[in-house]
């Protein structure tokens, strides 16, 4: 069954998951919204008969049935509702709400409409190269911690030395670089070793309250995960899971190129496969079999449904513990 997809947000990332879909053979894009036509129109053209609209209730009500949202964070809220309020399936861009407040509310909401399914576009996971990292930590006898990386110049940090105010790095926004980056290693300490014990963010801030880069410490039962993430600088360190004498070393934990074993006596296996040229084809496999197999794909469903609460939890205890306000937590 191909899905009629249509999608809020006329960006890059947007664009590599309409290709994604397609490649999926499991959708077809019909439908764009975008505040401005001729940005809609822009976009629509390269995917053919591609109706576009700047009116959010007629894009809602054109005969789509999976939605995508890929605005800024602080509209991901209200738009997911109405979605849900038309009986759409959602896929909503990382991070996907601001606080836990809002992912109660849209909870809430997914239970008046049972048949409707939600998902966090959080890429990485799905992937062939996470499962392995996943299936030979189940096989190491003993975790003794773990870095996890994820520091990129941000294309929009020349602006904001600029004395411009850029969505990703504004409160105002929901956005800044926890959100925006820190949300992948989260959701990989969060998908490989379950909830943390503590959490604390000593973030580092940019002058108008967001923050620009910063560490995470999540401290479990016998280990702690170190994260380090920003937007204003490049790192080019690798991220790794410690176990006593073998190490899993990660050349990027969001774009997992390649993993590497070592098992501490000088011998060294990769584990990783080629990845895929759009790294969004197997979430978007994923979701299509959710949406078209509810009752046999229902575990998998409830599994990724939970992980995503699981990060809201943890993305909005990091805030409060370093003091980040967003206009959307009043």
């Amino acid at each position: 069954m191909t899905l009629k997809l249509g999608i809020i947000g006329t960006n890059w990332i947007t664009k590599m998951l309409v290709e994604a879909a397609h490649e999926s053979q499991a959708y077809q894009l019909t439908a764009v919204y975008s505040r401005r036509a001729e940005s809609g129109e822009a976009f629509a053209k390269d995917f053919g008969e591609v109706a576009v609209y700047t009116d959010l209730a007629a894009f809602y009500e054109s005969g789509i049935e999976v939605v995508y949202i890929a605005s800024p964070n602080s509209l991901h809220y209200e738009q997911t509702l109405q979605a849900i309020a038309h009986d759409l399936h959602v896929i909503v861009e990382k991070s996907a709400f601001s606080n836990t407040k809002e992912y109660e509310a849209v909870y809430s909401a997914l239970r008046e409409h049972p048949n409707v399914r939600l998902f966090e576009a959080a890429r990485h996971v799905h992937q062939a190269n996470f499962k392995a990292i996943e299936a030979k930590v189940a096989e190491m006898a003993h975790i003794s911690g773990a870095t996890l990386v994820y520091e990129k110049y941000s294309s929009r940090f020349d602006d904001y030395l600029a004395g411009k105010e850029p969505n990703v790095l504004t409160r105002e926004f929901s956005a800044g670089a926890l959100t925006d980056l820190g949300v992948y290693p989260l959701y990989a300490a969060i998908k490989l070793f379950g909830m943390p014990k503590e959490s604390h963010y000593f973030a580092t801030p940019l002058r108008n309250g967001a923050d620009g880069r910063g560490i995470v410490i999540l401290r479990y039962a016998d280990f702690d995960v170190t994260i380090q993430f920003g937007k204003g600088a490049n790192s080019y360190l690798h991220s790794e899971i410690l176990g006593m004498r073998d190490t899993i070393v990660i050349d990027s934990i969001a774009e997992l190129g390649e993993v590497i074993y070592k098992d501490g006596a000088g011998n060294d296996t990769e584990i990783s496969t080629p990845a895929p040229a759009n790294p969004m084809v197997p979430e978007m496999q994923v979701f299509a079999a959710i949406i078209n197999d509810p009752v046999g794909q229902d575990a998998t469903y409830r599994e990724l449904l939970t992980l995503s609460q699981r990060v809201n939890i943890v993305l909005t205890n990091l805030r409060q513990d370093a003091g980040i306000i967003f206009p959307a937590d009043k």
